[in-house]
């Protein structure tokens, strides 16, 4: 097996605890994700903004490469009990960062959560330096886990219905609740606005959690709406 294959194995299987052992899931993501950045970019030294950071996981595996890590989340309530610095309440849709100060702006399945995906893009490309990173990840609406707790009902019924049903269901509506907190963020549009956005260029896209092969899956529209469950975008700011 191949480390890009055994690291998709490892993803998917990590995934599977996303609900029952999140710290489990999000610290395996968390790591992976430095891994990825690195890619590009190095960390050390680097400022690093995530915007939707949430707990603490992604705060412990970039500094941990020596990156100087702020973050910026809308819901206090997905903080860590105890937020450490740089840590602070705020919108995706009005980065409380100035123009061209962030070496590496960074997000994590937070675009799916918020009603205008290309206005936090653009506040993302908008904080950034020249020649830095926009590294961007979301959960794609037609794939398994686009409707998050109400999947895959919201492949079938859409997703009020999905969203209604669990209600009766469960017997409390689901925390990501269609068209308030959850919206169907699809890969051609995304695809298009990367391509298309002033202030950047992009560098590379493809499934997030598949091998590097995987991209050639977002040549072939429909498909790619299937089956690349999580896009990651990477955009160099001019």
């Amino acid at each position: 097996m191949t480390s890009e294959l055994r690291r998709s194995v490892d993803l998917i299987r990590a995934f599977r605890h996303e609900q029952t052992e999140p710290g489990r899931f999000y610290r395996h993501l968390a790591s992976d994700s430095v891994r990825q950045v690195q890619r590009w970019r190095s960390l050390d030294g680097a400022t690093v903004l995530d915007v939707g950071g949430g707990p603490g996981f992604f705060a412990d595996a970039f500094r941990a490469a020596g990156a100087t890590y702020l973050a910026i989340d809308a819901d206090a309530g997905e903080l860590a009990a105890e937020p450490g610095p740089g840590t602070v309440v705020g919108s995706a849709l009005a980065l409380p960062i100035r123009d061209a100060s962030i070496d590496v702006c960074y997000s994590s399945n937070v675009l799916e959560h918020v009603s205008d995906p290309n206005r936090m893009g653009a506040e993302m490309i908008r904080v950034t330096r020249p020649g830095g990173l926009v590294h961007l990840s979301f959960t794609v609406w037609w794939g398994p886990w686009g409707g998050h707790e109400t999947s895959p009902w919201h492949l079938l019924l859409g997703g009020q219905r999905a969203a209604l049903r669990y209600e009766r269901t469960h017997g409390h509506p689901p925390k990501n609740v269609y068209g308030t907190s959850l919206f169907a963020v699809r890969v051609g549009e995304a695809l298009a606005w990367a391509r298309g956005v002033d202030g950047a260029r992009l560098i590379a896209a493809q499934p997030r959690y598949l091998p590097p092969w995987s991209r050639h899956l977002l040549r072939v529209p429909g498909l790619r709406e299937v089956a690349t469950w999580n896009l990651q975008l990477v955009l160099e700011c001019a």
